[in-house]
């Protein structure tokens, strides 16, 4: 797996995941990329910082991506029995896909607002232009996301990999 740095005409700076050089290559060339911010398919590759990861005594490329700052409590709250569950797919998951998971994860708390259990009533406000256009991220019941779907409000569900082992 190899990860870009991609930008659209439009300037958005995203990362995507490919199989290998060709396969983007390949994807690029027939227009499938989308811009992850407004979805225009010109897209490129951006410059990116490269790091070699020694560990296992084979080099491969990686990304290094920056954490973002956080204010966090003394000790953790108890997880929930989701997050429990999610912990347990993540350690029986291969590693790079936990490690492409984890970074799926920074990248939207660096970039999108958390709203916690209030996702679908803000994404409902955003959607009818009650509030400002912005990337957010939070928690629904499956009633509430199939009810966003039914009116045709645009959103992703992320497994949310726990941090740490």
């Amino acid at each position: 797996m190899i990860l870009y740095r991609l930008r659209c005409s439009k300037g958005h700076e995203f990362e995507s995941w490919f199989k290998d050089s060709k396969t983007y290559e390949r994807q690029e060339k027939k227009s499938l990329i989308g811009c992850a911010v407004c979805g225009e398919a010109k897209v490129a590759r951006a410059p990116m910082a490269p790091r070699l990861n020694k560990g296992s005594g084979k080099s491969t490329q990686k990304v290094e991506v920056e954490k973002p700052a956080t204010d966090a409590p003394a000790t953790p709250p108890a997880p929930t029995p989701e997050q429990q569950q999610m912990a347990a797919l993540a350690r029986h998951m291969p590693k790079e896909l936990r490690e492409a998971l984890i970074q799926v994860r920074t990248e939207v708390e660096k970039n999108c607002e958390p709203v916690g259990d209030k996702f679908a009533e803000e994404a409902r406000k955003i959607h009818y232009g009650e509030s400002d256009k912005r990337g957010i991220y939070g928690e629904t019941s499956e009633e509430e996301a199939e009810a966003l779907a039914d009116e045709g409000i645009e959103f992703g569900r992320l497994p949310w990999i726990p941090r740490g082992n």
